[in-house]
């Protein structure tokens, strides 16, 4: 006969208790948002189910896409910095590559969206930074924006974090060149485009 449904499941404390959709639903919620490849561990953690199932969820996850064709895939990709762990994580699917790079190109001759320029500033302005640091500033996921600042060379990588391992960012000569600026110390004070900015504690930006 047809499988059981899944029984309803939350997670413990406060305002988490609340009735969630299936694990492979939360799990593709937060496949979607994460900057790096995320291990089964750090999965379980946060959903609070055993390891063997969020594994098991993840795989047949994987399989599901394939089967129908989505222009995504879900890998399990080693860890650079990690000892040789793996993590997953959603990726465009390889057959579709010429279409997608057709995409970056001639986005390449386009304005930039005013996402791209608010994950450009961010840069500009905290860099070096990871790209989940720059989501947590914007409040949304900066993945595909980060990628099309990459594409257009207005950004690069700059090395990892020491304590996380994170890829870091920088800004290029060209964004120098294309913003009209000699070095980054000519770009504006931030504290007259922000209210009441005296007040507010602002990491160095140098």
């Amino acid at each position: 006969g047809a499988p059981s449904a899944e029984p309803a499941w939350q997670l413990t404390g406060g305002e988490l208790a609340v009735p969630l959709p299936p694990l492979k639903t939360c799990l593709e919620a937060i496949l979607m948002v994460v900057d790096e490849p995320t291990t089964v561990i750090a999965l379980a953690q946060v959903l609070e189910r055993p390891k063997a199932e969020v594994a098991e969820a993840l795989i047949e996850l994987a399989e599901e896409y394939t089967v129908q064709g989505r222009g995504f895939e879900l890998r399990e990709v080693g860890m650079a910095g990690d000892g040789g762990r793996t993590g997953w994580r959603i990726y465009s699917r390889a057959e579709c590559a010429p279409v997608v790079e057709r995409f970056v190109r001639d986005g390449q001759q386009a304005k930039l969206t005013q996402a791209a320029l608010e994950t450009l500033a961010v840069v500009a302005y905290r860099q070096p930074v990871s790209r989940s640091k720059v989501s947590a500033i914007r409040g949304v996921n900066c993945d595909g924006v980060m990628r099309t600042l990459l594409a257009r060379g207005l950004v690069d990588e700059y090395g990892s974090d020491l304590e996380t391992g994170a890829v870091l960012y920088q800004t290029t000569g060209y964004f120098l060149e294309r913003m009209g600026l000699r070095s980054l110390e000519e770009l504006p004070d931030l504290a007259p485009l922000l209210p009441g900015a005296a007040e507010v504690e602002i990491e160095d930006f140098a």
